[in-house]
């Protein structure tokens, strides 16, 4: 196929359809969203399909004459990423094939569609925004969150090959906006929006939905329910049913059958259960005692609620993370927990790419790793969550950090605005080498949590390892600042310190590290970045062995961490990347 030329044409290709105008690509009807210059090399393959793309051709179009780059090591970069996307294989091609010293061929048959044709498997895309606070304590607003939470969960079971929706992340950051759905829908790419209010008195709940065409901000749908509050659980797979009937592209197409075993018969139980979770996703010691306490008297008048015990061992996740607790000592009680949950319910992909990340912590078991993050993809491929718990946990610790950008860039398509998701692919483009688009991505991520410590943590990490030594001490001392003096962050400030020329500083960061210690949990890992930075190297080895018989979070990157790449050919530190099974 030749000249298909730039106009607003639908590619097909194997099982994929490319809008290149647009500049995205869809497998299956999942949309990923293509960078400029990815989009047009494709495209550029794609136009002369069949025929040899010579490199120089692309190179002019990539990189005019004027803008200086490593052409060779650019491009390489972006056929290799382009090859990821695809699912292809250098070593045996099915779509790009490499011509040594010539260029590029497209070996797929390729042919056009309309843009304006229906494509079988692309699916409409949905926005739920934050349920309003109607008349109740404004204490109570995690309510309305919650119950937004639960209508997406439920709209997200009712039409899955046919509906995708935004996640909860994103659409929490419409609470209190003005923006109209129009500007909504042009922001986040959705054809619809669902926008309402929920009013809660003594025994009555009260929840009002509209269905909102963006494109014209005509109102297809809109509907009260009312009921005792012991019937919350059962309105929200009625809301959710009710709001696919009425868009139009989706009536008469099969649909999933609603969960028919509500998350908890007990209305205490259900209330406590919402309260601990939001109080758990604020990530903060006094929330986290606070989530402890509703979702243990949650499960203790429910035992069969499954959601409570996910939500019960994530807490103990993230307190292993943050290093609050030991992380032995958090993980295996979080593994019991996560364990309960899919005993009650195997269903829960979620649950399950969650006890892939124990397993990753308590035992370094990276084939059931990977079987339980294959599982979480297979019941719940949309799910923005299941695809960052597989690039942290999967594909980090063995180095594969292309792949996992791709799995959170995919994540992204459903959780545009989670900061969360920012976070970790800019951490992975800083682990790979990629300082410029780490920090690209970085800045992002701190317009979305502009309070938080994380940003600053990368951009840190970005600037020392590119040589900005001054920017990143900068940075460092922010993180630190933000995240109440975390020992954690004060370990990576004195690797910048050392790094930066401040020796005297650093070590005495040292010593306020081992007085921390004597009172609470450090991380080892913070005492080996500060020996790190000042080339002491002995004390590096040291340290990283009491990270992995600890499972100290920050350990897990041990094969592409900057600051380790002076040990990479010492068999003392060969050794330790085996004892975590991984390969040296």
């Amino acid at each position: 196929m030749t000249n298909i030329g730039p106009s607003r044409k639908i590619i097909c290709f194997g099982e994929f359809e490319a809008d290149l105008q647009a500049g995205c690509l869809f497998k299956h009807g999942e949309k990923i969203r293509l960078r400029h210059q990815l989009s047009t090399v494709l495209a550029m393959l794609l136009e002369r399909a069949g025929e040899v793309v010579p490199r120089e051709d692309i190179q002019k179009r990539l990189w005019p004459g004027d803008i200086f780059v490593d052409f060779e090591i650019n491009l390489n970069t972006l056929i290799a990423r382009l090859r990821e996307v695809l699912g292809d294989s250098a070593e045996s091609p099915r779509y790009i094939e490499t011509l040594p010293k010539r260029g590029y061929r497209f070996l797929a048959p390729a042919s056009e569609i309309a843009a304006s044709e229906s494509l079988p498997g692309r699916r409409i895309r949905l926005v739920v925004l934050p349920l309003s606070n109607a008349g109740w304590d404004p204490a109570e607003e995690f309510f309305g969150d919650e119950m937004t939470e639960e209508i997406i969960t439920a709209l997200c079971q009712a039409a899955p090959d046919h509906l995708a929706v935004i996640a909860r992340t994103t659409a929490l950051q419409y609470r209190h906006s003005d923006k109209d759905v129009a500007a909504v829908g042009r922001e986040l790419e959705v054809e619809y929006v669902v926008e309402g209010g929920l009013r809660r008195s003594d025994g009555h709940v009260a929840i009002t939905v509209q269905l909102i065409r963006a494109a014209d901000q005509a109102h297809v749908f809109a509907k009260k329910y009312e009921g005792a509050r012991r019937d919350l659980c059962g309105l929200t797979p009625r809301i959710a049913e009710d709001i696919a009937t009425h868009i139009p592209s989706l009536s008469g197409l099969p649909r999933a059958k609603p969960a028919g075993k509500k998350p908890s018969e007990d209305e205490a139980a259900y209330e406590l259960f919402l309260q601990g979770r939001n109080s758990m996703r604020k990530m903060r010691p006094p929330d986290f005692a606070k989530a402890k306490q509703c979702l243990e008297e949650a499960i203790a008048r429910d035992p069969q609620f499954a959601l409570a015990y996910d939500t019960l061992g994530e807490m103990y996740w993230w307190t292993a993370f943050y290093g609050f607790l030991p992380p032995r000592q958090a993980c295996f009680v979080g593994l019991g927990n996560i364990l309960r949950a899919i005993e009650i319910d195997p269903s829960l992909g979620e649950t399950h790419a969650m006890l892939g990340q124990f397993r990753q912590k308590i035992d370094y078991n990276w084939p059931e790793v990977r079987k339980e993050m294959i599982l979480a993809l297979d019941l719940a491929p949309s799910s923005p969550l299941v695809r960052m718990r597989y690039a942290v946990s999967d594909l980090l610790p063995h180095g594969q950090l292309e792949e996992a950008v791709t799995q959170v860039e995919t994540g992204l398509e459903f959780d545009p605005l989670s900061w969360m998701l920012m976070a970790w692919c800019s951490t992975f483009l800083w682990l790979g080498r990629d300082h410029d688009r780490a920090v690209q991505t970085a800045r992002r991520c701190e317009a979305l949590d502009p309070e938080g410590y994380m940003p600053q943590f990368i951009l840190a990490n970005a600037y020392r390892d590119s040589g900005k030594f001054e920017e990143g001490i900068v940075y460092q001392r922010r993180a630190v600042e933000r995240s109440g003096g975390a020992p954690q962050m004060l370990g990576w400030l004195g690797l910048c310190l050392a790094r930066g020329g401040q020796a005297a500083e650093a070590r005495g960061l040292l010593q306020r590290l081992e007085a921390i210690s004597a009172k609470a949990y450090v991380p080892p890992t913070s005492f080996a970045w500060i020996h790190a930075g000042l080339g002491e190297f002995d004390e590096v080895l040291k340290w990283i062995e009491r990270a992995i018989e600890d499972r100290d979070s920050f350990v897990i990157p041990i094969k592409t961490y900057p600051c380790l790449d002076p040990l990479r050919s010492d068999p003392r530190f060969l050794a330790l990347v085996r004892k975590m099974n991984l390969e040296p």
